[in-house]
């Protein structure tokens, strides 16, 4: 009898992490070098599964469109709907064929092409011969555009319906002012009417480069067929050179309030500040602090004070986004339309209390065990680990972060937590935004 598929994720959680009750475990070893073109390379073998898994990102986000909000998503997302001499259908089916995935996708910080196949010969030689035509000669047919373009802009348009999005579009517009994380990856109506295909062409050759690039390798593969592998992907890339620093996110000077009337039976309230980059020396204690605070689901302190003591909202929660500068830290709810000042009371007051106080020790034990428990699901995939592994490699991280990731959670005291979020986080400087059928007062 052949194993179930449960059987088959406990076994592959067994390979990577050992037998349960071990006092410690060993992340996986990830090696690194630099391709001839300037690409680097983080590569973890892992032989236990005959699959693949390669994700070579760019910085090439949104943060880079300029003054044509959406350039950066409707580049990536052009990248597969032609490539050599294959269109939209033809890669598809060259990938379907071999049960192949490949996917394209940005956000503020990156854009990203990757691969999931088995490594036998045919499956692999078809796949990677189409992902290096979709990051080397992708071709922008102008129909292709069109059709991409129509698509964000229908995007926007149901966007505009939904009081979460318009929400989250203010947020970052009042949180980050003129930064370049204020504007919406996916564009304007009237950005993405204005973007030609030379101005995608020509984001695409600044910024689809192996200088600005990184590769991250997962599989059932050795280090010589890896870099094989790696100079296949990307070596006929240009050079090229590194996109520019971003420039630092400006600390809020005073609190904001942007109230917009919506036609809907339930405010949605965000509210927040700038907050950790990536590799920021507060991390794990502004981490594990919010998830006593809001993030740790059920058992945080916002659900407790705003969901079960008063059931304020169904939903509430805080989260760090940390990202090359400093990305937002948000707490948020959706509640009734005449409830909302009480939950943003509610809301203010335990942060405050939080700040003021600190957690206890009990709640530190309880999600510290949270955390590092739940850790290594988190990486118990090959295609969680190469998202890891792009991660390491495109913010710059130690080698080490996932084997000492869970000391590092250990490390962190009330003190430290106290410390933190007293320096880090300002509710007297906090931009709250709240969409619903209440009084507007515009921006």
């Amino acid at each position: 009898m052949g194993l179930t598929r449960k059987s088959w994720f406990l076994l592959a959680v067994l390979m990577v992490f050992g037998l349960p009750g071990a006092q410690s475990w060993a992340g996986p070893e990830i090696q690194q070098w630099t391709t001839d073109n300037g690409a680097r390379v983080l590569f973890v073998e892992a032989p236990g599964l005959p699959m693949l898994d390669i994700r070579v990102v760019f910085d090439a986000g949104s943060a880079r469109d300029g003054d044509s909000a959406g350039l950066a998503s409707l580049t990536s997302g052009l990248l597969a709907d032609g490539a050599a001499d294959w269109n939209a259908d033809q890669i598809a089916d060259r990938l379907e064929a071999v049960g192949a995935e490949l996917d394209t996708g940005s956000l503020r910080d990156m854009a990203w092409v990757s691969l999931r196949t088995l490594t036998d010969r045919q499956a692999y030689e078809r796949s990677v011969e189409t992902m290096r035509a979709v990051l080397v000669s992708p071709t922008f047919e102008t129909d292709d555009l069109e059709r991409n373009r129509k698509g964000m802009l229908t995007a926007v348009r149901i966007g505009e319906q939904k009081p979460g999005t318009v929400a989250s579009k203010a947020f970052h517009r009042a949180v980050f002012g003129d930064h370049p994380y204020a504007t919406p990856p996916g564009g304007t109506r009237e950005s993405l009417e204005s973007i030609s295909r030379d101005q995608v062409v020509a984001f695409y050759k600044q910024h689809y480069v192996a200088e600005n690039g990184v590769v991250a390798i997962v599989g059932a593969l050795d280090r010589q067929q890896a870099e094989r592998l790696a100079q296949e992907v990307v070596g006929d890339l240009p050079r090229g050179v590194k996109a520019s620093p971003l420039q630092p996110v400006s600390e809020l000077k005073q609190a904001r309030r942007i109230q917009t009337q919506f036609p809907s039976s339930q405010s949605h309230i965000l509210m927040g500040q700038p907050g950790l980059y990536r590799g920021d020396p507060d991390y794990f204690e502004l981490y594990v602090g919010n998830h006593i605070l809001g993030g740790g689901g059920l058992v945080s302190l916002l659900n407790e004070e705003v969901r079960e003591n008063r059931g304020l909202s169904y939903s509430v929660y805080s989260y760090f986004s940390p990202m090359r500068r400093s990305g937002p830290f948000v707490m948020g709810a959706q509640t009734q339309n005449a409830k909302a000042d009480e939950a943003l009371k509610v809301m203010g007051d335990t942060l405050m209390q939080f700040i003021e106080q600190g957690p206890t020790e009990e709640q530190l034990t309880a999600a510290r065990q949270n955390i590092t428990g739940g850790f290594p699901l988190r990486i118990s995939s090959n295609s969680k680990i190469v998202e890891y592994l792009s991660m390491i490699g495109f913010y710059q991280l130690p080698l080490d972060y996932l084997d000492a990731f869970t000391g590092r959670i250990d490390a962190v005291t009330v003190k430290g937590i106290h410390d933190a979020f007293l320096r880090r986080v300002h509710p007297d400087r906090f931009v709250t935004v709240v969409v619903g059928n209440g009084q507007a007062s515009g921006e």
